[in-house]
């Protein structure tokens, strides 16, 4: 497996909504990560798939909800989020995809 494969298999995709929107303002950008990921791990991915410098690497894990459909109860998937703040100058635009 390459290096590449393996910085795909880190960053799952950037997530896009207002709060990620408002970050953005602060150069930062919001990621989806793989649960087993590490703030290191992390950080070289985005530096080596949007070839910019990194500042800082936070994460949060949020616990999937537990929902009812149609009688059945199920529950959504946990989820990991890396909040990546660049260093000035640097800018990815996550509109573009990975």
């Amino acid at each position: 497996m390459s290096a590449a494969a393996n910085h795909y298999d880190v960053i799952r995709k950037p997530i896009i909504t207002e709060k990620a929107t408002m970050a953005s303002e602060a150069n930062a950008v919001v990621f989806e990560v793989a649960m087993d990921s590490n703030k290191p791990m992390i950080k070289e991915a985005v530096e080596a798939l949007f070839g910019v410098k990194v500042k800082a690497v936070n994460t949060t894990i949020t616990k999937g909800k537990v929902k009812r459909f149609r009688g059945q109860i199920g529950k959504r998937k946990d989820v990991k989020k890396a909040y990546v703040t660049l260093e000035e100058g640097n800018t990815i635009d996550v509109s573009t995809g990975l």
